[in-house]
């Protein structure tokens, strides 16, 4: 599935990308200032979350309180040196918790991706517009 938006269609596109009923862990690619931490923060808000959102490139993970006590986690592993960090911070207990995981640069950690997982491509185009791919 793809969509080409611009910022202020942001919110339509991302209802649309949660009624096709992704997997709990989605991973995130696209250069850097490709809008990924932007889409997640519009998917967080469709999913309830009501504080606010940031990218957790220092901290590897932010947890948000979604709608009916869900819990959303967000990783940006763009300064991770390798899986053993990860495993180290506990994400294969994200990852199999039953709650929305939302990851950036997941390339980082290959062999701890869940096998059941969505991915999103997010690309900038010349007018401004993105391009969003869902797999």
């Amino acid at each position: 599935m793809e969509f080409i938006f611009s910022l202020n269609e942001i919110d339509t596109v991302a209802k649309k990308v949660l009624e096709a009923k992704p997997n709990e862990v989605i991973l995130f690619h696209g250069e850097m200032g490709a809008g990924k931490t932007t889409f997640i923060k519009e998917l967080s808000k469709k999913l309830g979350v009501t504080g606010a959102t940031s990218s957790p490139t220092f901290s590897l993970v932010n947890e948000y309180e979604a709608a009916n006590d869900q819990l959303v986690y967000h990783f940006d592993f763009y300064r991770l040196k390798n899986e053993m960090e990860a495993l180290d911070m506990g994400v294969d207990e994200y990852l199999y918790s039953g709650n929305w995981c939302f990851i950036e640069w997941a390339e980082k950690i290959p062999n701890l991706i869940p096998e059941l997982h969505t991915t999103i491509t997010i690309k900038a185009l010349p007018d401004g517009k993105r391009i969003l791919e869902l797999k």
